[in-house]
């Protein structure tokens, strides 16, 4: 075994630059090197082995943080948190200079009540004038037209504040609107609804009578719809017709009110073969806040597909709203409850209406080629109409034993079935995040 003290110096002057730990003895090297060992390390260094231009310098993937442009007006900037309290409190400058400024009191650490003990400025008015100051922004930055956009140098927080929820073109074609108008705050609030609202009743009676591009089509269909709620002939209705005609501004749209306003095709007689081509089933699809924001509800009762008829046969018949508070009152006592506006088809469904919850779409006899969903949905149906009369009609009933389903007249009367389990009103769907197109008549079997 070889160690440090064995290994001999190289004394060749021809070497002078190596040390003994940098060259074994020849004998060594001999015995592993199948080459000559003076040979190869005295080979002089090429300088070609340094590149002869420097290497890429990598991409720097870090960037330094750059922060947005201050949303504060210039003459705010320079003001301590003091000083922007002051001008909170003595209200200096118009009011969409310094709404920015509770924010950054917000970023320093003061909430809304600290600030209104200081200031006076309430928390829902300080939601109100930072929410209001956005929506100018943004209808400045869609270019709305300046003598509109004057009216609310002033004044007018509370009316931009409640067409928040609405598309920047909506918001402008709306403020139009407002100051045309003279609307106040719930004047706005309406408008802005019946805006958000109107592309979701396309199965509605007279939708296409209504332009969606002008807002007084569509608080006046708003109120349109408001007076299928109440009953022909009554005073409500009366009023609401009135206020749609009123508001609209389109010639089919007053056209299409006045028609109602003085009977119009309600108060035709129909033939028979007419009912027939016209029985159609509304199929809608629910929207987040829908049953918040509607002016009135029904509640039913919900029976589950799986279960047998006998709980569809045993679920409560009467169940009606009174009192101030609106309580709703059954004759017995049930498990499973639903509340959904008073859409048109439901709005006389007091007594004997009942909702059958289907886990699977496919039950309904539309054309699976377009619509086929496996979602879960609710079928409403009126238990006081049981008979199989009309072809084009849709029932509920169990066939041999398969479970509950839904299909037409015609289809139950081959089967030589002429009692339902009741005729089936509406058909809802669960709402979701992008809500697509709705079915048309056209889309059943």
């Amino acid at each position: 075994m070889l160690s440090s003290t064995s290994l001999n110096p190289i004394t060749n002057p021809k070497i002078p630059f190596f040390s003994s730990f940098s060259i074994q003895s020849p004998s060594l090297l001999s015995f592993h090197l199948p080459f000559s060992p003076s040979k190869t390390l005295l080979k002089p260094i090429s300088a070609t082995l340094i590149p002869s231009t420097p290497p890429p310098q990598q991409q720097q993937l870090y960037q330094p943080f750059r922060p947005p442009p201050s949303p504060l007006p210039p003459k705010f900037r320079s003001l301590d948190a003091q000083g922007r309290l002051d001008v909170l409190a003595n209200r200096n400058g118009l009011w969409f200079e310094y709404a920015p400024l509770i924010p950054s009191l917000y970023q320093e650490g003061f909430s809304p009540p600290s600030i209104e003990e200081i200031t006076g400025i309430t928390g829902v008015e300080q939601n109100r004038l930072i929410v209001a100051s956005q929506v100018r922004e943004s209808l400045i930055q869609s270019k709305t037209d300046e003598d509109v956009m004057s009216f609310f140098d002033t004044g007018g927080a509370e009316l931009l504040y409640e067409i928040r929820l609405l598309s920047a073109s909506q918001r402008a074609e709306a403020v139009r609107y407002i100051v045309e108008n003279g609307l106040d705050a719930k004047g706005a609030q309406d408008l802005a609804r019946a805006m958000k609202d109107f592309p979701r009743r396309k199965m509605d009676k007279g939708w296409k009578s209504f332009e969606y591009g002008l807002p007084g089509d569509c608080l006046s269909f708003m109120y349109y719809r408001l007076s299928r709620e109440h009953r022909n002939p009554s005073e409500q209705r009366t009023a609401a017709l009135m206020q749609a005609l009123q508001v609209a501004e389109s010639e089919s749209a007053k056209k299409e009110v006045s028609e109602e306003l003085e009977g119009g095709e309600d108060e035709k007689p129909e033939k028979d073969d007419d009912l027939e081509y016209r029985v159609r089933v509304p199929v809608v699809r629910m929207q987040f806040g829908e049953v918040a924001e509607a002016t009135s509800v029904v509640v039913l009762p919900v029976c589950m597909a799986e279960e047998d008829t006998k709980e569809l046969l045993e679920a409560p018949l009467e169940y009606r709203s009174g009192g101030d508070f609106g309580v709703v009152e059954a004759e017995k006592g049930w498990k499973r409850w639903v509340v959904l506006p008073s859409w048109e088809p439901l709005a006389g469904l007091r007594h004997g209406g009942v909702v059958v919850a289907f886990s699977d779409a496919r039950v309904i006899p539309w054309k699976s080629n377009r619509w086929y969903k496996e979602e879960a949905i609710l079928v409403v149906m009126d238990r006081n109409r049981k008979e199989v009369e009309v072809d084009a009609a849709f029932y509920l009933a169990m066939v041999d034993g398969g479970g509950l389903k839904v299909d037409t007249g015609s289809a139950l009367k081959e089967m030589g079935v002429k009692e339902s389990l009741g005729t089936v009103v509406l058909v809802v769907r669960p709402p979701k995040e992008e809500s697509d197109d709705q079915l048309s008549d056209e889309d059943w079997e």
